[in-house]
């Protein structure tokens, strides 16, 4: 077994304990916001043992953060595309509350550890755009698994979740560290309607490279159909405004000479 350095990859060689392995998912799933800032994936709302079957649906996706998100169909019909992605706040704009100025994360700095993970989460303007449920967002930042920095160990049930089992493997081609676990009191989902975990023993990977839940299900055979399957096509590519936009933003260039038609 490998341990891994998110700075380096794997470092083989050196086994990792099933202790750290464990600190380290929660690690992951608390670093998403600080691994990327656009992502483009395909989104099943349901989970699958191994590869997705063919005519199940699911829709392609284009994320830039913070809050820019378009989603098509299969075969290319747009079912969102967000709008106002250029919204700021002047001199006139008055809120009752601290939060609305909150910076977004990737302007705040967590406490990393060792292995350039985020260890405590500052606080900062977090959310991912959803479809559907609160399990889309949800899996974009899975913090809800460790919550936003490491709890006391004297207090049994403290963590979000138990972690049975942990181990280094593979999603759609990509690596990724996946766990079985048990939820407890503790674990409070962003969406108690569509939480990653349900109770009982449920099965999550995380993407090493974006911090990103691409699978979960629940191993329990009466909530089996409970999870999600999402499949990561690129990282950081460059977007444009446009692509989020129903209607182009291009206007006219009143430099050009318009011709007009005067009937004789």
């Amino acid at each position: 077994m490998s341990t891994w350095d998110s700075r380096r990859g794997a470092q083989p060689g050196a086994a990792a304990a099933p202790a750290d392995l464990a600190t380290m998912f929660r690690s992951l799933s608390r670093s998403s916001p600080w691994k990327w800032q656009s992502l483009r994936f395909e989104y099943w709302d349901q989970p699958f043992d191994g590869a997705p079957d063919p005519a199940a649906p699911f829709v392609r996706a284009w994320l830039r953060r913070p809050g820019a998100l378009r989603l098509e169909s299969p075969d290319g019909k747009i079912l969102y595309s967000t709008t106002g992605i250029n919204d700021s706040r002047d001199n006139f704009y008055v809120s009752a509350t601290r939060k609305s100025w909150l910076l977004p994360p990737h302007l705040v700095t967590p406490v990393y550890d060792d292995a350039g993970l985020v260890r405590r989460r500052p606080e900062a303007a977090y959310g991912e755009p959803g479809f559907g449920n609160g399990r889309f967002s949800a899996a974009l930042d899975p913090v809800e698994l460790a919550g936003n920095a490491p709890v006391p160990l004297e207090f049994p049930g403290s963590n979000a979740l138990d972690i049975l089992q942990v181990r280094f493997a593979e999603h759609e081609g990509r690596p990724v560290l996946e766990a079985e676990a048990t939820t407890n009191p503790a674990y409070h989902p962003a969406d108690p309607a569509a939480p990653l975990c349900l109770p009982g023993l449920s099965r999550l990977r995380l993407d090493l490279g974006t911090g990103v839940c691409v699978s979960s299900q629940s191993l329990e055979p009466e909530t089996a159909e409970h999870g999600h399957w999402l499949r990561i096509v690129a990282v950081d590519e460059y977007m444009l405004d446009d692509l989020f936009l129903a209607e182009s933003m291009n206007l006219t260039d009143v430099r050009r000479h318009i011709t007009w038609d005067i009937p004789v």
